[in-house]
């Protein structure tokens, strides 16, 4: 199927482009409609309902790691095999991928549905507020399958590099949430429990949206058996395990910034609700980097083509610092307008005008943090992904965050959180290039693969 192994060819920044331009847009769709979500929850005029869904959203970015871990080892495994020339194996190994996707999700959302009210809780929420969280996360968690299921479909359709369907899927998702949430919220009275209904519809859309071309255009789920599925097991979860693990440093450590930010109070924890809703939005382009980079590498490097890896994995880079600049300069000419959407005052204003202004541009490193997975979970070193985030989310966050916190109280707890970013970002993007460095075909390191080298104390053995 050498036509489906398109990233083999042509400009890498313009593959770059197209794909992070097509899977923001539809990321941007779903974020979108989180971010009208809490414009229409606060009409609805209780503080309570803003702090609970700040509270909810961290233990939902918790759940959402574990999809988006088994979709980033279906994109990588079916995007190696495209580019190697073996289209029965892609079949296959996407095949495995969605049932084992789909057995993860249902364990995990039980034992997380189970335990709602102690997480809420651990999380510092109490009273009307941990009582409308819990009641929004019942109705929302039990659709993780469903959620698995869209997330692989979409990146086994971004490994086969159609940019477009993918996108497509989670438009129609976004839509379909658009139009239930006043029709839930307002129109039957169902408030926050309105908004989980809708985000569920858009969870069923998306999935049916994205596995449906998977099917009927590319061919790309075989028949399930026994043999090949156990067989697979090994590296699936080889990528897919320290995905997870990835994935899960971010909502830990962000619970943590939650729990920090609720020491100062409603209003604080409402301001960085907007802001949590604000930034995907704002940088989607980014957070779609990724998924979008990852089938590009995954391809030149099945493909044997490290010089275009390395290609790809600058052109990433240079592409996140022109969308950073950009977003920056908009939040920042925005940021009164933004802050009267939401009738922000007090410390959820400071917070939204101190994202809006400085942290904005910072967030390159997030970026150059995202591109750098990317390389590591398609050339075979997924555990640099997972070392590498939980010591951002951990070393990089909780010390900052207190110093923070305690020197410049509620805004110091997103000052801190960025500080531990630009460090660890900057150690992920010199690893990276070490990786490049090292794999077979380079044409040998650079000056600043040279400098990454150094880096010994992240050294091992490849997984």
């Amino acid at each position: 199927m050498a036509e489906q192994a398109k990233f083999l060819e042509g400009s890498l920044l313009r593959h770059v482009t197209v794909m992070s331009l097509t899977a923001s847009v539809g990321l941007m769709a779903i974020f979108v409609v989180d971010f009208v979500d809490m414009i229409f929850i606060g009409m609805l005029g209780q503080p309570a309902l803003a702090a609970a869904v700040g509270y909810a959203g961290a233990i939902l970015f918790f759940t959402t790691s574990f999809a988006i871990g088994m979709a980033i080892a279906a994109g990588a495994l079916v995007a190696r095999a495209l580019g190697a020339g073996d289209a029965e194996r892609a079949r296959t190994v996407a095949t495995n991928a969605l049932v084992y996707g789909a057995l993860v999700g249902v364990v995990f959302a039980v034992a997380v549905w189970l335990n709602l009210a102690p997480l809420v809780r651990l999380l510092g929420a109490s009273g009307e507020t941990e009582t409308l969280a819990v009641s929004y996360l019942a109705i929302i968690v039990p659709t993780l399958p469903i959620l698995m299921a869209a997330m692989v479909g979409g990146a086994i359709l971004r490994a086969h590099g159609d940019a477009r369907r993918a996108m497509m899927a989670t438009i129609w998702g976004g839509v379909v949430n658009a139009a239930l949430d006043p029709i839930f919220i307002f129109a039957l009275g169902l408030g926050l429990n309105g908004a989980a209904l809708a985000s569920v519809a858009a969870r069923i859309t998306i999935a049916v949206m994205s596995l449906r071309p998977v099917v009927q255009v590319y061919d790309g789920i075989a028949p399930v058996r026994t043999g090949p599925l156990i067989r697979d097991a090994s590296p699936v979860f080889a990528i897919a395990l320290p995905a997870i693990l990835t994935q899960l440093a971010t909502p830990v450590g962000q619970a943590y910034v939650t729990r920090a930010m609720a020491e100062f109070g409603e209003q604080a924890v409402a301001g960085m609700a907007v802001v949590g809703r604000l930034t995907p939005v704002a940088f989607g382009v980014i957070f779609a980097l990724s998924g979008a980079v990852g089938p590009i590498i995954g391809q030149n490097a099945g493909a044997g083509l490290t010089g275009r890896v390395r290609t790809a994995f600058r052109d990433a880079l240079i592409f996140t610092a022109i969308v950073v600049v950009i977003v920056s300069s908009l939040l920042f000419l925005l940021r009164a307008p933004i802050a009267a959407l939401f009738a922000l005052e007090g410390e959820a204003l400071a917070l939204v005008y101190l994202f809006c202004g400085p942290l904005a541009l910072v967030f390159f490193f997030n970026g150059g943090l995202f591109v750098a997975n990317a390389a590591f979970n398609n050339l075979q070193h997924p555990y640099y992904s997972t070392w590498l985030n939980w010591g951002r989310h951990t070393l990089g966050t909780i010390p900052f965050v207190m110093l923070g916190a305690w020197a410049l109280g509620a805004p110091g707890v997103l000052i801190g959180q960025a500080a531990g970013g630009v460090i660890f970002g900057t150690v992920a993007l010199l690893l990276a290039l070490r990786v490049i460095a090292s794999e077979p075909g380079s044409p040998g390191p650079s000056p600043f693969q040279r400098m990454a080298r150094h880096l010994s104390l992240f050294h091992s053995r490849p997984h």
